[in-house]
């Protein structure tokens, strides 16, 4: 259990805000509750008494430097974070304090690598983009997986989930990236990211382990961990896949929002993310399974922010989960939200 440590979440009242105020209660943490709308956040504090209630938004430095007063930490919930992203950051450097975020969108992670690098590294503290489902879990299992290898060839990474029901934000994420990308699709091949205007993803078959087995696949279905991996691993092909069917629930423009299954909030959907690693003829692996995809992003920023805040790190500046913390203990230290099976 924490002893207190202050942590502001900006978004806090959104769908994975949410799931963040809960686990950090649940710890010890001292949440402090910030984003645009009043209303909704004084909605979410009538459920935790005591909690702090801090309005604040982008285009209002001021505002997110009251929200920031006297944290420790601050957890941005808050997408699309091509637009929330670099304000809450400078906010944070000129707090003094870590920032973590739960980005999926690849150029918004992007951006944060490349505006912010030299600035957090002169400052000494840490900046942790895309601390999720995507983007900071599969950069931890290729982490893991790597072991004592140095570099690989090719880095895999295979989402199975029984069914995707997004988030109003998850959509609105989706349309932002979509714009700035023009229409085109991206990957990382040949060690970059590569735009392209390719008429039809990739299908193939990938033999999950079980309970899931052979199951179709959307090829090049390019997540978050196109940027984590390569930030700090020398592999040159890092590609994403989607199983179909949950590609079509977030395709379809009828598929409804998560809804609880459980006291907890979280909805029925499973998950099993497949990492390999290949270098030469050899092949390394690692296997995570749990249950709902949002909920699951709350812990691992949770004890991400955990870790940062009592010195449990290996760098300072711009850097992902796997660059900054001891990957296999990290993820074991998620037994209660997950499972973890590595084969080296």
């Amino acid at each position: 259990m924490e002893t207190g440590h202050v942590v502001t979440v900006f978004g806090a009242y959104g769908h994975t805000g949410r799931f963040v105020v809960a686990e950090l209660l649940a710890r010890g943490f001292v949440p402090v509750l910030a984003g645009r709308d009043a209303g909704k956040l004084r909605a979410l504090a009538a459920s935790h008494p005591g909690v702090d209630v801090r309005p604040a938004t982008v285009d209002d430095p001021a505002s997110l430097d009251a929200a920031l007063a006297g944290a420790d930490a601050v957890i941005n919930c808050a997408g699309p974070f091509a637009t929330t992203a670099a304000p809450v950051i400078e906010a944070a450097l000129r707090a003094g304090i870590p920032y973590v975020d739960v980005a999926a969108e690849i150029e918004a992670n992007v951006d944060t690598f490349a505006h912010f690098a030299d600035r957090a590294r002169d400052a000494g503290t840490v900046v942790l983009p895309a601390m999720a489902f995507f983007g900071g879990l599969g950069d931890l299992m290729v982490t893991a997986a790597m072991g004592d290898w140095t570099a690989a060839d090719e880095a895999h990474v295979a989402y199975g989930l029984s069914s995707w029901h997004p988030t109003a934000g998850t959509r609105d994420a989706g349309a932002v990236s979509g714009e700035r990308r023009q229409g085109r699709r991206v990957r990382y091949s040949q060690g970059r990211l590569e735009y392209h205007q390719d008429d039809a993803l990739p299908t193939l078959k990938w033999s999950f382990p079980d309970p899931l087995g052979a199951r179709e696949v959307i090829g090049e279905f390019t997540m978050a961990d196109v940027v984590t991996v390569p930030s700090h691993l020398a592999i040159p092909e890092v590609r994403t896949y989607m199983t179909v069917e949950a590609a079509g629930d977030l395709a379809a423009p009828e598929t409804p929002a998560p809804t609880a299954a459980d006291e907890s909030g979280r909805s029925d959907q499973i998950f099993l993310v497949d990492v390999v690693v290949r270098s030469g003829g050899a092949e390394r692996r690692a296997v995570v399974t749990g249950q709902d995809i949002y909920a699951v992003s709350a812990p691992l920023a949770v004890e991400a922010v955990h870790r940062v805040l009592t010195g449990r790190t290996r760098t300072a500046g711009v850097a992902s989960a796997g660059a900054l913390f001891d990957a296999p203990d990290f993820l074991r230290a998620l037994s209660a939200h997950l499972t973890l099976e590595l084969s080296q």
